[in-house]
């Protein structure tokens, strides 16, 4: 049974009203055939009629270069600082501050304070990348904690080093969710997938390479009188101040903030087909008159805390890698200090490739929870090759290539299952905010899964990870089965989506 209309209420068509139907078709002309693949009839704007499909292409790609590799940077550095705690462990910070106690066991609390005030910050600091706008808000957190990372390098005790990890929850807890927020306002749901996957990419440079760095760092051992592990706090805090100045530089603002000097690198017209392309995807480039009540209406969305749900069940081995990955390799499989830093890189950059894979494959064929569900799959893969083949060092490596390549990957993957499936520019921030807030929650049992007295194999550990995997596996299946379900629904004409009459979801 079709709905009835009611315009007090929706900006939609009524299903059955033929009348309204045709001159709603009269007021959006179609598409010419070479931009229908990836349409959706809906808020079609005839600027799109102007350019041929290279011009747009080249267009989007101008975008490309001017956004991903400054924000894949900046997260980039953003990774380093708050992981960057294993390699100095293992360089002489734990011997110098006696972390290397059970009650409480220090390590696992300095790793942990930092996600507390992780989440409790995320929801103002993303309305604030509204506020302030993404070059200004970014760019100044950045610059705050690199100079936060500076001080790591001169505490005393392991206490000061826990309140400077409160504040740098803090500051980091304003980035993730603005940069995956600014990034969806560029891009169609289908276009998404890739460069979500390369951003991510670039920032994983700091898990792969950080190791490195940081083993090239030990070598200032001594200089003015400090250890090699206090130098690795203090250069990466200085190399971060050096992009928070290239990101006030250079980022780019909303691309529906038209007086804004951030996009200037765009012509207007070209701003204008950015913003054409958006609303012709799904309908909400154009920034809505904030609302609280609108930004907290996300909350009702029970699929909103599926996402997240299956985001921090991901973060909670790629947090666990990040942070015990150097020490297991040291102190459980036997490899020196340097060497366990520089056998990181490697299943990083596997990682990067299966990133990469599924980010293309679910562009090109428009799927989002069978590339989760394939990681979620290669994790535990990954982590049980690394817990039931104790004794055999190779074999344990070996499987920490599957299960940081399945954690890593699956980190863009979910950030796309999500902007793929929701509308509204206030949703959308409060999605981004719940989103990467759970993914800290994900990072607290990261930090605390591998303990001490648990080890060699660490057993209690990889079972909670792998049971984290197992929950993603069952929150996409009952989400595929709701897409499916809601699309059908609407195909009839029972019911419109996300407040959108072409609006489908994407399985």
């Amino acid at each position: 049974m079709a709905l009835p209309q009611d315009p007090e209420k929706h900006d939609f068509l009524a299903v059955g009203d033929t009348k309204a139907s045709s001159d709603y078709d009269k007021s959006y002309p179609a598409p010419p055939a070479e931009h229908h693949d990836q349409s959706v009839p809906g808020c079609y704007d005839p600027i799109i009629d102007r350019y041929t499909e290279d011009e747009i292409k080249r267009i989007v790609r101008k975008v490309d270069l001017r956004l991903i590799p400054l924000c894949g940077l900046m997260y980039c550095v953003s990774l380093l600082d708050r992981t960057n705690l294993s390699n100095a462990a293992i360089a002489g910070m734990t011997k110098e501050l006696n972390l290397r106690t059970k009650n409480p066991d220090r390590y696992s609390v300095i790793t942990l304070v930092f996600f507390i005030t992780y989440v409790i910050a995320q929801p103002p600091t993303t309305i604030l990348t509204r506020f302030f706008g993404p070059r200004i808000w970014l760019a100044t957190i950045t610059l705050c904690w690199g100079v936060t990372m500076i001080g790591f390098g001169f505490v005393k005790d392991w206490k000061a080093l826990v309140g400077l990890r409160l504040i740098l929850g803090i500051l980091e807890s304003g980035f993730f969710p603005g940069v995956v927020y600014l990034l969806s306002t560029w891009y169609r749901r289908y276009e998404v997938g890739r460069r979500y996957s390369i951003f991510y990419l670039i920032g994983s440079l700091a898990s792969a390479f950080g190791g490195i760095l940081a083993f090239g760092l030990m070598q200032m051992e001594g200089i003015q009188g400090y250890g090699g592990w206090r130098w690795i706090f203090i250069v990466e805090g200085c190399l971060t101040c050096l992009v928070a100045l290239l990101g006030y530089i250079f980022l780019v603002s909303f691309p529906d903030n038209e007086k804004s000097r951030a996009i200037g690198f765009l012509s207007p017209e070209e701003r204008h087909l950015i913003v054409a392309r958006v609303n012709q995807d799904r309908g909400d480039a154009d920034l809505e008159k904030f609302s609280f009540k609108k930004w907290l209406g996300g909350a009702s969305d029970w699929k909103i805390w599926a996402y997240g749900l299956c985001f921090g069940c991901a973060t909670t081995v790629s947090y666990a890698l990040a942070y015990f990955l150097p020490i297991i390799l040291n102190l459980e499989l036997g490899f020196d200090t340097g060497t366990a830093q520089c056998l990181i890189a490697p299943p990083y950059v596997f990682a990067g490739m299966i990133m990469i894979l599924t980010g293309w494959f679910g562009d090109k064929y428009r799927q989002r929870g069978l590339c989760v569900a394939f990681n979620a799959m290669l994790c535990i893969i990954g982590l049980a090759v690394m817990g039931w083949a104790y004794g055999d060092n190779r074999a344990r490596y070996f499987g920490v290539f599957f299960a940081t390549a399945g954690a890593n990957a699956n980190v863009p993957s979910v950030l796309t299952y999500q902007a793929n499936n929701i509308r509204g520019q206030w949703k959308r921030a409060f999605c981004s905010a719940t989103l990467v807030g759970t993914g800290a929650l994900g990072g607290i049992v990261g930090s605390t899964v591998f303990r001490s007295e648990d080890s060699p194999t660490y057993i209690p550990g990889l079972s909670v990870a792998m049971g984290s995997q197992v929950v993603i596996l069952i929150a996409v299946g009952v989400l595929t089965m709701t897409f499916k379900s809601e699309n059908k629904k609407a195909d009839r004409g029972e019911k419109i989506l996300e407040d959108s009459l072409p609006f489908r979801y994407t399985a």
